[in-house]
């Protein structure tokens, strides 16, 4: 389609090509009746020839409109001219995230976590007003020149998921590198498979490579299903352990394992940053039971912790599988569905005391002196220190002393009463 010259519906004039993509062709353009620069998105006709797609994706278009965060593109309109589909936004200056990666590199952790708090904000927003991203890439992050961050394309993927049959459904991979093993099993994408590509794009930022590789859509789908779960620090060593060990749980095999929906990681991440890249704990962003987060299998040399006791919610920060040796290749054998990394067992903890941020339902309570330290719920009930156990056997003792006496005395006194007045 020309551009310059296209006006679409009378409305929209097309100035120039500004992206593709694998299932759509952006476009800058003129608003002619408000005077405004828009981002206009036009369907591939290989999409709209399906009507229950379009009648889904017109759905979700008009679901996202009602979005209006800042971290969020806004949708103005969605119609067609024709056979012509298209989604009007707000246009971004800026570049994608995937093009910031290729020509910067390994990017910052203050960058990093700067860009990521942001995109779970974005995401989390979607996820409390009932929407999945399904399809969250670095080209669909947009990053601003004030380095703010604007996330794009909902709802295309999504469509894609819900009308497409089983046999059809690679023209919904687009970017198997950042699938959930969920998706990768034709399942229905969820908030947590909208966690799961954060991190996949965090591991990414960190390291300036993704965390699987593949010859085939096919190859990357099993690896996201079978392959180790690997530390970004084992391709960046500068990163903090603590930071990659969230990563590593954030891209655990099992959903129930992540967290649930894009704002309690948020949560875990800012309060990492608070607090001087310190451990967090999982009560920061998660207050479910324990029992909603079923133990998940343990990568190879991780034993599992059967002594501690239950915790509210799983750690932020999961204890790190061993590092292997760097140049050991990656095996995607029948035998390495065995060892799923999926994250941590739920109530295991980094050594040394927890952190509970203050909104959290837990905070830290100490004992009275002379107690170790212990930690309680601020909704229990706290009880005085008992008194000395030691102190109440010896009054017991000198009591039952007493009156052994005095019962020993009444027969002599009974025998001197006699003597005295009886003879």
């Amino acid at each position: 389609m020309a551009s310059g010259e296209t006006l679409l519906n009378g409305r929209y004039r097309l100035v120039a090509q500004h992206g593709s993509g694998g299932m759509a062709v952006i476009y800058k353009a003129v608003d002619q009746v408000l005077g405004r620069t828009v981002a206009l998105k036009i369907l591939r006709p290989s999409l709209t020839k399906d009507p229950s797609f379009l009648a889904r994706f017109r759905n979700e278009a008009r679901a996202v409109a009602n979005l209006s965060h800042p971290n969020i593109v806004t949708v103005h309109d969605v119609g067609n001219d024709g056979q012509t589909q298209y989604i009007v936004m707000e246009f971004i200056e800026g570049q994608d995230l995937k093009k910031i990666i290729r020509s910067e590199g390994i990017l910052t952790v203050r960058r990093t976590l700067d860009l990521a708090i942001q995109i779970c904000a974005g995401i989390g927003f979607a996820h409390r007003a009932g929407l999945v991203h399904a399809d969250l890439k670095p080209q669909n992050i947009l990053v601003t020149k004030d380095n703010i961050v604007k996330v794009t394309d909902f709802g295309i993927a999504q469509a894609l998921t819900d009308t497409q049959p089983m046999p059809r459904q690679d023209v919904v991979w687009g970017s198997p590198h950042y699938f959930s093993p969920e998706q990768a099993r034709g399942e229905k994408p969820t908030p947590a498979s909208d966690v799961y590509a954060i991190g996949i794009v965090m591991f990414e930022m960190l390291t300036g490579r993704l965390p699987y590789t593949g010859a085939s859509q096919q190859e990357l789908a099993m690896a996201h299903l079978r392959d180790r779960v690997p530390l970004a620090t084992e391709f960046n060593p500068s990163v903090p352990d603590n930071l990659a060990k969230i990563i590593y749980k954030v891209m655990s095999k099992e959903p129930s394992a992540r967290y649930r929906m894009a704002d309690q990681l948020g949560h875990v991440l800012r309060s990492y940053q608070d607090n001087n890249r310190q451990p967090v704990s999982a009560s920061a962003a998660v207050s479910e039971p324990a029992a909603q987060y079923p133990p998940p299998l343990r990568p190879p040399g991780v034993p599992s912790v059967t002594s501690s006791p239950p915790a509210p919610a799983p750690s932020a920060v999961p204890e790190a599988p061993p590092k292997p040796p760097m140049s050991a290749p990656s095996s995607r054998s029948a035998s390495s569905q065995s060892h799923m990394a999926s994250g941590p067992t739920p109530g295991h903890s980094v050594s040394g005391a927890p952190h509970f941020p203050d909104s959290s339902p837990y905070k830290m309570i100490k004992a009275q002196p002379g107690d170790s330290t212990r930690y309680y719920s601020q909704y229990s009930q706290q009880y005085p220190p008992r008194a000395n156990s030691n102190l109440d056997v010896v009054t017991i003792a000198l009591a039952l002393l007493a009156f052994m006496a005095v019962f020993c005395l009444i027969p002599l006194y009974i025998v001197v009463f006699q003597v005295r007045f009886g003879g």
